[in-house]
């Protein structure tokens, strides 16, 4: 088969991969890729939101199937695109894509079939939403509605911060059309968990569950970012609390999405924080997560383009996944100043040295290749990510790995991991 994947981030690096160990894959196009994908597979310079010139690429050279990874040409209806000309593609439909282009409909799709989140206003005033937070006095979650790349939301407890956060969205038009709307909602404790799901509109297949990590610093200090490094599995997420988050929010999102005439194919991505009085959405995605992607496919033994293949086809009952036990690790590499001001086209050493084995992996991201040398491109720049017999000895080859890589201004956290530490502890 003839593969396109669209996207060139470390997620679809990692989906490149996978995929290219399937015996079904014969050629793998990647729009546009980075440095590191092109390793593997024939990079194409089409950007991922340029979804006509990407159909001509697909119609042009007969491709098999496309793999969608980012959010943006899903929310500019990609899907319905290469259907309406008989293209088999892996995503859901713009319709479907508002569980995340939309904060606000995905609000009120778990209001309307009794998902439970957190309680929610939404508002388009600006002194209206001045005046809410004024008046409840609380921590709160003040989020744009639609997609901000991840920096879309500020978690706030003194309210100079969330007046400063509603400013910036609504008067000062910090994330464009993006931030016409914002959701305020009430601030959950607990710790978070992300749940991703395969389903072809009516079954589902439930990945391995991962932890991420959305501050810039150690400890979650700092703004947010597009994330800093995951792990999985999740140890917060027992058996027990699985089977309480499919029931209570995966197939009721499913069977909602359906009863509103929009089924749901492709991957759902539920960003849980599991409280004291059970587990609640945070946020829907509705791809594969980054970086939570490279520490869960290490781990799938099974054929990842034959589940894919499967999803597309509505042929996923029955299907059963097989895991490697071990867990798996993944630290961002980003460059100094992310997530604000960066520096790009600075050489990447020390790749060159390292192991490239199944067990120790280097996904890249915000890079490319110039000259026969990688060079950074990007906020975040390497996925450096290692399996181990546990969590303390996956976090320790990860480690052990980054020691090896080095370029200007070179940062990541150095405590990805440590939480499912404290929760073995317990």
């Amino acid at each position: 088969m003839k593969i396109l994947v669209i996207g060139s981030g470390g997620r679809e690096h990692a989906l490149v991969w996978k995929i290219a160990q399937s015996t079904l894959a014969k050629k793998i196009y990647c729009a546009p890729g980075n440095g590191g994908i092109e390793e593997i597979a024939q990079c194409v310079d089409i950007a991922a939101d340029n979804i006509n010139a990407l159909l001509d690429f697909v119609i042009q050279e007969k491709i098999d199937i496309t793999v969608v990874g980012p959010e943006a040409p899903l929310a500019l209806g990609i899907v319905d695109l290469f259907e309406s000309r008989g293209l088999k593609i892996f995503g859901p439909s713009l319709l479907a894509s508002r569980l995340e282009s939309s904060k606000v409909f995905a609000k009120n799709i778990m209001k309307k079939y009794n998902i439970p989140t957190a309680a929610f206003e939404e508002f388009t005033d600006l002194n209206s939403a001045l005046n809410f937070v004024r008046e409840v006095k609380r921590p709160l979650v003040i989020k744009a509605d639609g997609l901000c790349a991840g920096k879309g939301v500020f978690v706030s407890e003194a309210l100079e911060a969330q007046e400063e956060a509603i400013n910036s969205i609504l008067r000062d038009n910090k994330f464009g059309d993006s931030g016409g709307r914002i959701i305020i909602e009430d601030c959950l404790i607990g710790p978070e968990a992300s749940i991703i799901v395969i389903s072809d509109g009516d079954n589902v297949i439930t990945l391995a569950c991962s932890q991420d990590h959305k501050r810039i610093f150690d400890d979650d200090l700092g703004p947010n970012t597009g994330d800093m490094g995951a792990y999985s599995p999740a140890p917060v997420v027992t058996d027990e609390v699985l089977e309480h988050i499919q029931q209570s929010i995966i197939l009721p999102t499913i069977r909602g999405m359906k009863s509103e005439g929009t089924p749901f194919k492709g991957v759902l991505y539920a960003g849980v924080m599991i409280t004291e009085s059970g587990p609640k959405v945070l946020e829907f995605n509705v791809r594969f997560g980054d970086p939570e992607t490279q520490a869960i496919l290490p781990r799938l033994k099974s054929d990842l383009l034959e589940l894919i293949l499967r999803a597309v086809d509505k042929k996923l009952e029955g299907y059963a996944p097989e895991w490697d036990a071990r867990a798996c690790v993944c630290v961002v590499v980003a460059a100094g100043g992310y997530p604000g001001v960066y520096k790009k086209g600075k050489i990447i050493k020390g790749l060159n040295n390292l192991d490239q084995t199944k067990d120790e992996l280097v996904f890249h991201a915000g890079t490319k290749k110039t000259n026969g040398e990688i060079l950074t491109s990007g906020g975040r720049v390497l996925g450096v990510t290692s399996l181990g017999n546990n969590i303390k000895s996956a976090i320790d080859n990860t480690y052990k790995v980054l020691e090896k890589i080095s370029f200007e201004s070179m940062f990541f956290r150095r405590d990805i991991g440590k939480k499912a530490l404290k929760v073995f502890s317990n």
